[in-house]
């Protein structure tokens, strides 16, 4: 253990550099916040060490994988509450603009950076920036998986087939990191240099993506991601097993988005979960959607940088879907019906409605939807593509690994098994309304969303 209380199992050093002059750094990326956060921990231990002054940079780029309005005001508003709340520690912030790598590298290197320690992310951009920083800079980077709990290449050395293949693999480690945060303390090096503002109505105005509304029915920033998360174990964690798969019945979490932007730690979340009062049953079902699940997400898309695409799929998936090409599909709809929400079925089309109106999907809906997607579509490289475009674009917790993995379970059966084969999609698991139906009552989800969103 640091001094800090950080494991250096969480760490690992991806570059030995030269140590300059300068601050310590955290590059911030991922995990969006100040509390419960290994990496910010871990930066202040060695800035400790080193008797320098601490700072977070956080690099904007307007353009990032499709994002738009309602993304972009989540982030910032999240960036706001962090800049705040740096400054009575006397941790400095600095934001930058433009293409993160690039700009990272070169603002470091100008501060003459003593050392920079950066968030684990296993998608692909991030893997770009993050060997842009390492082809231009001098200085030592450290990397830090705060997001998982137990750090993503500690779980396992690739990539696992399902969650009975992880699962064992996390319980035997999950001991050991499953443990309380060390206190970020008041830095006794103050920051000298200034803390960015960060005017969100200013930033908001140069996003290039406009087209989609923010949505009110999340609190973005750290107070927000308590609050929520205090309300879903109060008053939902002791119902979850029985209430989670009706959309009617508001039995989910909702934290996917302060997860996403990591606003709010997994682990914490997991803490407060073992503590609360639930009975236990609620607690497991909920802890195996957070913590193996997600970690399963994380695990998937670093081991298979091919996660959005059918490359992706099992060697029996992708042989099923070429035997069902030339199967005849009951409808073909393009890109801009599905996003319209044109289709002959009701439920789906609630479906979309929903998750353009509010930015989140029911997570057992999410299913049904990508799943029919597969069967509107012309082949599953297209029923990909549109999966992920309406995802990214609408979802608050899009471009994320949950979302990869998830798309690619519901048409490629990524993490599933092989069923019987039947039309379109072959082997992948098929899902109707009818299922539906014995799910939860879809005539009434259907005008909830119409009521809620204004449509017939």
């Amino acid at each position: 253990m640091t001094e800090q209380g950080v494991d250096s199992m969480r760490v690992r050093l991806l570059a030995a550099g030269t140590l300059g002059t300068g601050p310590v750094y955290y590059w911030m990326s991922r995990d969006q916040r100040v509390a419960d956060n290994w990496a910010l921990l871990y930066a202040q231990h060695l800035a400790l060490e080193l008797k320098r002054d601490l700072r977070v940079v956080f690099c904007l780029t307007s353009d990032f994988l499709g994002a738009n309005l309602r993304h972009f005001g989540f982030l910032t508003r999240g960036l706001k509450e962090v800049a705040h709340t740096l400054k009575p520690l006397d941790i400095g912030f600095d934001l930058l603009f433009g293409d993160p790598g690039y700009e990272v590298a070169r603002f470091l290197t100008k501060e003459n950076c003593s050392s920079v320690v950066t968030d684990f992310d296993p998608l692909r951009i991030k893997h770009q920036w993050k060997n842009q920083l390492l082809d231009q800079a001098s200085m030592s980077v450290y990397e830090v998986d705060s997001h998982n709990i137990i750090p993503c290449w500690q779980t396992s050395n690739k990539q696992e087939y399902a969650a009975y293949t992880i699962r064992p693999k996390i319980k035997s480690k999950l001991a050991d990191f499953l443990t309380d945060f060390p206190t970020l303390v008041v830095h006794p090096f103050p920051s000298a240099g200034p803390i960015s503002n960060v005017e969100v109505k200013t930033i908001l105005n140069r996003v290039r993506d406009q087209s989609v509304a923010e949505s009110s029915f999340f609190v973005p920033g750290e107070a927000g991601a308590w609050q929520a998360m205090t309300d879903f174990i109060q008053n939902r964690l002791a119902g979850y097993p029985d209430r989670r798969n009706d959309p009617c019945l508001n039995g989910q979490s909702g934290l996917s988005p302060y997860l996403h932007f990591g606003q709010l730690s997994a682990q914490r979340l997991a803490l407060e979960v073992e503590r609360s009062q639930a009975p236990q049953g609620a607690k497991q079902d909920f802890l195996e959607e957070l913590i193996v699940r997600r970690e399963l997400a994380d695990n998937f898309c670093y081991y298979n940088q091919r996660y959005d695409t059918v490359e992706a799929f099992p060697d029996w998936a992708r042989k099923s879907h070429a035997d069902h090409r030339r199967d005849k599909r009951e409808y073909l709809y393009s890109r801009d019906q599905f996003e319209q929400a044109e289709t002959a079925d009701r439920l789906w089309n609630a479906c979309q409605q929903d998750l353009a109106y509010k930015g989140k999907l029911h997570g057992y809906l999410r299913m049904y939807w990508a799943k029919k997607i597969l069967e509107w579509t012309s082949c599953p490289e297209e029923a990909m593509s549109v999966s992920i475009y309406l995802n990214d674009k609408y979802s608050l917790d899009g471009r994320d690994p949950n979302g990869y993995s998830g798309i690619a379970w519901s048409i490629g059966g990524v993490h599933d098994r092989a069923w019987p084969s039947r039309l379109v999609f072959g082997k992948v698991r098929y899902m109707n309304q009818n299922g539906c139906r014995r799910k939860f009552d879809v005539d009434r989800y259907i005008s909830e969303v119409n009521r809620t969103t204004g449509t017939n």
